[in-house]
């Protein structure tokens, strides 16, 4: 027969044995735990940063989403031969004029006035493009800003009907090619401005500065095929697709 003594000790070390599992479980749970939250923070981190590198970023649709508002043969032509061009040609003229790969469109458009006009244009139109292609979505309803930035529009132009005119008009009254564009000035004002070509807000050459909140194409080659010269029927539909989370997100920055 065991005497006590011995079923003592077995006891013992059962019960060690078991709460040593469980701190080592319960290690292994925190730290599971604790590199799911990191991986969280950096995915958060991610979705919030607006740096854009010279590659071409995949389209976030597909190249129908935007129906019936934008058809999907002028979404392809758009993103794989316009968009692609400024790509690969700012990669070009960054390589021959000696600006590492590793920059931010952003930090090259700063002080562009350095740079050749065909870097100037095709940075710009790269960046804008990029941009573009966030500021949209599938089409909805009744589509406004709300929150902190459908307050600042509001109080900035009277109200969202008010702002929605100041915009467009300058987008239809934009001569030729250029952009429209809604832009926090250096005091955190909103303001609206078109620029001609690729230009755009963040340039150091541009008639005006800012951080770009939103933006139009209004180059011919976003809505011709279904458009042809009613350029104000394409802005006018293309409010049903801006994308007011990615606007808000900017706004925040």
């Amino acid at each position: 027969m065991e005497n006590s003594s011995s079923n003592s000790r077995r006891k013992f070390i059962k019960n060690t044995a078991a709460g040593t599992a469980a701190v080592t479980i319960g290690l292994t749970s925190m730290a599971s735990m604790l590199e799911s939250f990191g991986k969280a923070q950096a995915q958060t981190q991610t979705s919030l940063s607006f740096d854009i590198g010279f590659d071409q970023s995949p389209l976030p649709y597909k190249y129908d989403a935007l129906e019936d508002i934008i058809d999907a043969t002028t979404m392809e032509i758009h993103y794989t031969k316009h968009a692609a061009a400024y790509s690969k040609n700012l990669k070009e003229a960054a390589t021959a004029e000696g600006i590492a790969g590793n920059r931010t469109v952003e930090s090259v458009l700063a002080e562009v006035s350095k740079y050749s006009a065909k870097l100037r244009n095709n940075a710009g139109g790269h960046f804008n493009h990029e941009m573009f292609w966030q500021c949209m979505r599938p089409k909805s309803v009744n589509n406004k800003p709300s929150g902190k930035l459908g307050d600042a529009i509001t109080a900035t132009f009277g109200s969202f009907d008010s702002f929605k005119k100041v915009f467009s008009d300058a987008a239809k009254n934009r001569f030729g090619s250029g952009w429209a564009w809604l832009y926090k000035d250096a005091n955190g004002g909103l303001k609206v401005g078109s620029t001609p070509n690729q230009d755009n807000p963040l340039m150091n050459v541009a008639e005006f500065h800012g951080n770009p909140l939103l933006g139009i194409d209004v180059w011919e080659h976003a809505y011709y095929l279904k458009y042809q010269n009613k350029r104000a029927d394409y802005i006018e539909g293309w409010w049903n697709l801006v994308n007011w989370d990615y606007v808000q997100q900017r706004f925040n920055m």
